[in-house]
């Protein structure tokens, strides 16, 4: 397990300690992510952390090789992950108010260990697309149909809504329209 000791960073006399690593992914990893990614390798985190009371911040940075499916298909996709995110660690309990409020996330160690492995395999899954397309697929622009539905494209969407007319206002119309013909 990648980890850092908290008290390190904490009595550190540097204002900050670099932490540049491979990652290995845990079984239990792939076990909970298998429907959502289908392999995964060269997991590289670079980090920076440094202690600001009461917490030790840790900023980093990770680049990973990933299969995914694909979002129409399920067909796997090679995708390059590279992101950042930021988290707050504290030994202190943290009030569930504070949770809720604070824009980075926070973290309470356990036994002086901050959990690297955890967080950077927790990000990964936070930071995969919603949509993602095999190079065909984004190319011919198929989209998945079956007996009596399917799905279009936002454009199509679009243009659907603006051709079709609210019956309420249908309604009106022909109201509209009898009420001329009456007064003529």
């Amino acid at each position: 397990m990648l980890a850092i000791k908290f008290s390190q960073v904490k009595n550190n006399a540097a204002a900050a300690i670099k932490v540049t690593d491979k990652v290995e992914i845990r079984p239990e990893f792939l076990a909970r992510s298998q429907k959502l990614i289908y392999q995964v390798k060269d997991i590289q985190l670079t980090g920076v952390f440094f202690y600001e009371e009461p917490y030790v911040t840790g900023n980093y940075q990770v680049k990973a090789d990933l299969v995914v499916p694909s979002s129409r298909s399920l067909k796997p996709v090679p995708y390059q992950a590279d992101f950042t995110f930021r988290e707050n660690y504290t030994e202190a309990e943290i009030p569930a108010k504070k949770l809720e409020e604070s824009e980075i996330t926070l973290v309470k160690v356990d036994h002086d260990t901050i959990d690297l492995q955890t967080a950077v395999e927790d990000n990964i899954l936070l930071h995969l697309p919603t949509t993602i397309l095999t190079a065909a697929e984004e190319e011919q622009g198929q989209y998945p149909s079956g007996a009596g539905w399917s799905v279009i494209s936002e454009a199509e969407y679009a243009e659907d809504r603006k051709e079709r007319i609210n019956p309420a206002f249908a309604k009106l119309k022909e109201l509209l329209k009898q009420d001329i013909n009456d007064k003529t």
